[in-house]
């Protein structure tokens, strides 16, 4: 009897254990078998926003490779996931055929269900729900704490049900990755589209080289960078492991390839010896190792005009150059160039680096050995080489070196021409026309320990700007229109500004420098006015101050709400948000306007007491400003019936005014020391700090424009901008507001034709700046954002998109 239940319970503990070993609990678990492409999106909303502003990541985007992973756009687009998730694709005939995305984010499937016709269903006791979105079926089923999407049912069926069977290796690479990348990918040598054609001819196919290959996704505007590890199986044939146990050397082949050079793949190895080891068991051939190229460091491909040269770069040039003259058909002294009698030297020593290529002639520069198949190949390198143009000193190789080690076991640099035929043949089976003329691209790997470091990166060839020049720096577009003025901020970690800005849908975006969504958040309404930074802790860090239609917030860096800031007033109608800060001290006062109240706050988010000007005798119409004059602070309040209040700190009057104006659409300015305000009928009224009062009568329209600093004031009439007196005529349009900046003890004037869509800058002596005008449809903000003394500027560029000019 006892034996019984030993055996029972020894039955149900199997079954216990068993049921525990297939219980998903980590997100690759739910990886669909032999998934092609793996994704890991750790920030959904920049990864969108840096494909549609990639040129690059773009085109490809109109490959029917790519439409799988547009289709599943669509339902993530509606979903915005926050935390990090997984896109896997599995393919069929070479094409992707279907997708599967895991998230443990909490996503928003209500917004689904309010949008979309939906039902819920049931096949082999799983539960799932079924959208359709513009006539395609997406399904989805929550396996608490994972959400899971596809738009194959049977995927996701067939995951659900299937024992683990990822191959453990991914586990690794998913946790050494970067989660603070937007996104990493991941792909194997089972994937027969993704890396088919990667590398140039001149190679063997990456595909048929590697284990696993995991890379971060950095993009710029113009550059794509693919940035992380390839990892080989020792137990197969594998290419890269002709470099097992060898380190990089400097690649030098630059060096020496003509300036017109359009690829260069050059391999390195520290021992040679060893190379020829690996060399041998990769071709399954017994034979002795030949001593004579044991000097060799470098094997290097030179394509220039469509032609081919290898080059050997050696630390030591007897050995070979005495093997290579049993072959020589020609021994003249005189001629550098010497032609062999054998054309398969190469071939028979260095494949399969070296495949279909004669070795018809000869050179040696210094410890270079050099060979063509041409003779007027060898000549072009060799005149090229001595006059000292190479193609290591032009623009292109410059900038590959910007984002290579300087040490590759596999290097392959190629121009705009070879790029196209790369695309073209890997992912654009319609042969889209591409606009890549100015483009490079760059494929690194260094070998390690037991894997290698991997680069891969396509980029727009960074030019030498010339002086006095103004040039567009990037354009980037938002997913809605504008529906505010872009302006620069300061990130705190770098000293260096970005951009901040939102768009009709109430969405906020923080743009770095190099125009990338750092991130987007959604608020409920539009930001009144321009948005503050404040230092709350007094620690250096940086938070985004702001009024919306009806609430008073402060985020961080990051977008994060600062508790206790997120306060929500009834009725909304508030005024642009005021921060005043007395003693420089970051003792801010954050005052919020909305009708007659006034509410003033300290960096607690409390009401300050002792300030008692709470509520106006009419609506305030703007937000209050304050003025030092001497070492006395004004508080400025413009008021719908026509007041001008100026108290102090406690909200006491400080200088009495009687006179009401009919206030026209500008702000209070401090000109002269004197407060100044125009009117309606263009009279431009001064009050002083002893209430003394004036008026000029100035022949303005009714929607003029006025900015003053201390000793500076311009007037914009029409098409006219006055500036300290001086008058200057522009064409026919219609301008905003004039705006002055300080920077660097210079005063700098803009203006904006919003008819023609024209930027205008003028100094304090209404000289226009060189270069200008420029595109551009709104107001600017204008910085010297990378702290190299040359000024930026940032304006709405398209309704949905802005652009950044740099003045040199």
């Amino acid at each position: 009897m006892k034996l019984k239940i030993v055996i029972a319970l020894l039955i149900i503990c199997c079954f216990s254990c068993t049921s525990k070993q297939q219980t998903k609990t980590h997100i690759l678990d739910y990886l669909p078998n032999n998934s092609s492409v793996i994704l890991k999106i750790n920030d959904y909303n920049s990864l969108s926003s840096n494909i549609k502003n990639n040129q690059v990541l773009n085109t490809l985007m109109n490959s029917h490779k790519f439409k799988t992973f547009k289709e599943a756009s669509k339902i993530l687009n509606h979903l915005q996931p926050n935390n990090k998730g997984l896109l896997t694709f599995n393919t069929k005939d070479s094409i992707i055929s279907s997708y599967l995305y895991i998230t443990k984010d909490s996503v928003n499937l209500h917004n689904l269900d309010s949008l979309f016709t939906h039902s819920t269903k049931t096949i082999n006791n799983i539960n799932y729900k079924e959208y359709k979105i513009d006539s395609v079926l997406y399904y989805t089923v929550t396996k608490k704490p994972f959400t899971i999407f596809s738009s194959d049912k049977d995927l996701i069926i067939s995951t659900l049900n299937s024992s683990k069977s990822v191959d453990p290796s991914i586990y690794k690479l998913y946790n050494a990755s970067n989660n603070n990348k937007t996104a990493t990918i991941f792909t194997n040598k089972n994937n027969d589209w993704f890396l088919t054609n990667i590398s140039n001819k001149d190679s063997l196919s990456i595909k048929q080289n590697i284990n696993w290959v995991s890379l971060d996704i950095n993009t710029k505007q113009n550059q794509l960078n693919l940035a992380g590890i390839t990892t080989t199986n020792d137990s197969l044939v594998n290419f890269l492991n002709l470099f097992k146990n060898t380190k990089a050397v400097a690649n030098r082949a630059q060096n020496y390839a003509p300036l017109q050079t359009e690829a260069i793949t050059s391999y390195t190895f520290t021992n040679y010896t060893t190379f020829a080891k690996n060399r041998l068991k990769y071709l399954g051939i017994k034979t002795k190792i030949d001593s004579i190229f044991t000097t060799v460091e470098e094997i290097a491909i030179i394509t220039t005009n469509s032609k081919k040269a290898v080059l050997l770069q050696t630390f030591g040039a007897d050995n070979i150059d005495e093997y290579l003259s049993t072959y020589k058909k020609t021994n003249n002294k005189d001629n550098p160039i010497i032609t062999l009698n054998s054309n398969t030297i190469l071939t028979s020593i260095f494949s399969p680096l070296i495949q279909e290529f004669s070795t018809n002639y000869y050179t040696i520069l210094g410890n270079a050995f050099i060979f063509t198949e041409e003779i007027e190949t060898l000549q072009d390198i060799i005149s090229n080489y001595k006059a000292g143009t190479t193609f290591n000193k032009t623009p292109l190789y410059t900038s590959a070196t910007e984002t290579m080690a300087k040490q590759s076991s596999v290097l392959q640099i190629s121009n705009s021409k070879k790029l196209e035929e790369l695309l073209n043949s890997t992912f654009l089976e319609n042969k889209i026309k591409l606009d890549l003329n100015d483009y490079f691209y760059a494929n690194q790997l260094v070998a390690d320990a037991n894997f290698y470091h991997t680069n891969i990166t396509i980029q727009k060839i960074n030019k030498a700007t010339k002086a006095n020049t103004t040039t567009p720096i990037f354009t980037i577009q938002l997913d809605n229109d504008l529906a505010t003025e872009p302006q620069f901020v300061k990130n705190h970690r770098t000293n260096k500004k970005e951009i901040i800005v939102q768009d009709i849908e109430n969405n906020l975006y923080l743009i770095s420098t190099d125009g990338k969504v750092l991130w987007k958040k959604q608020l409920e309404s539009k930001i009144q006015g321009k948005i503050k930074q404040v230092d709350l802790y007094k620690n250096g860090r940086l938070q985004f101050a702001f009024t919306t239609n009806n609430q008073f917030l402060i985020l961080d860096r990051n977008g994060e709400l600062v508790a206790p800031f997120s306060i929500t007033y009834d009725g909304g109608n508030l005024n642009e948000l005021a921060v005043f800060d007395y003693e420089n001290n970051k003792n801010y006062r954050f005052v919020v306007t909305q009708g007659k109240k006034v509410f003033m706050y300290n960096t607690k988010a409390e009401i300050v007491t002792g300030f008692k000007y709470t509520e106006a005798s009419s609506s305030i119409i703007k937000k209050p400003q304050h003025f030092v004059v001497g070492n006395k602070d004004y508080l400025v309040f413009m008021l719908e019936d026509g007041s001008l209040k100026i108290l102090n700190r406690v909200g006491k009057v400080r200088v009495k005014t009687t006179n009401k104006i009919a206030f026209s659409n500008n702000d209070v300015v401090l000109f002269k020391n004197k407060f100044t305000v125009t009117d309606t009928t263009a009279v431009l009224h001064q009050i002083t700090t002893n209430g003394k009062t004036s008026a000029s009568k100035f022949n303005l329209i009714k929607d003029h424009g006025i900015d003053a600093t201390t000793n500076t004031l311009v007037l914009m009439d029409q098409n006219t901008i006055t500036i300290k007196g001086k008058k200057v005529t522009l064409e026919l349009g219609m301008y905003s507001k004039p705006k002055i900046f300080y920077i660097n003890n210079k005063i700098y004037v803009t203006v904006t034709d919003l008819q023609n869509q024209k930027i205008y800058l003028f100094d304090s002596n209404a000289e226009a700046i060189q270069n200008f005008p420029v595109y551009g449809s709104s107001l600017i903000d204008l910085a010297d954002i990378d702290n190299d003394k040359k000024l930026e500027l940032v304006a709405k560029d398209l309704d949905n998109s802005i652009i950044v000019y740099k003045i040199n």
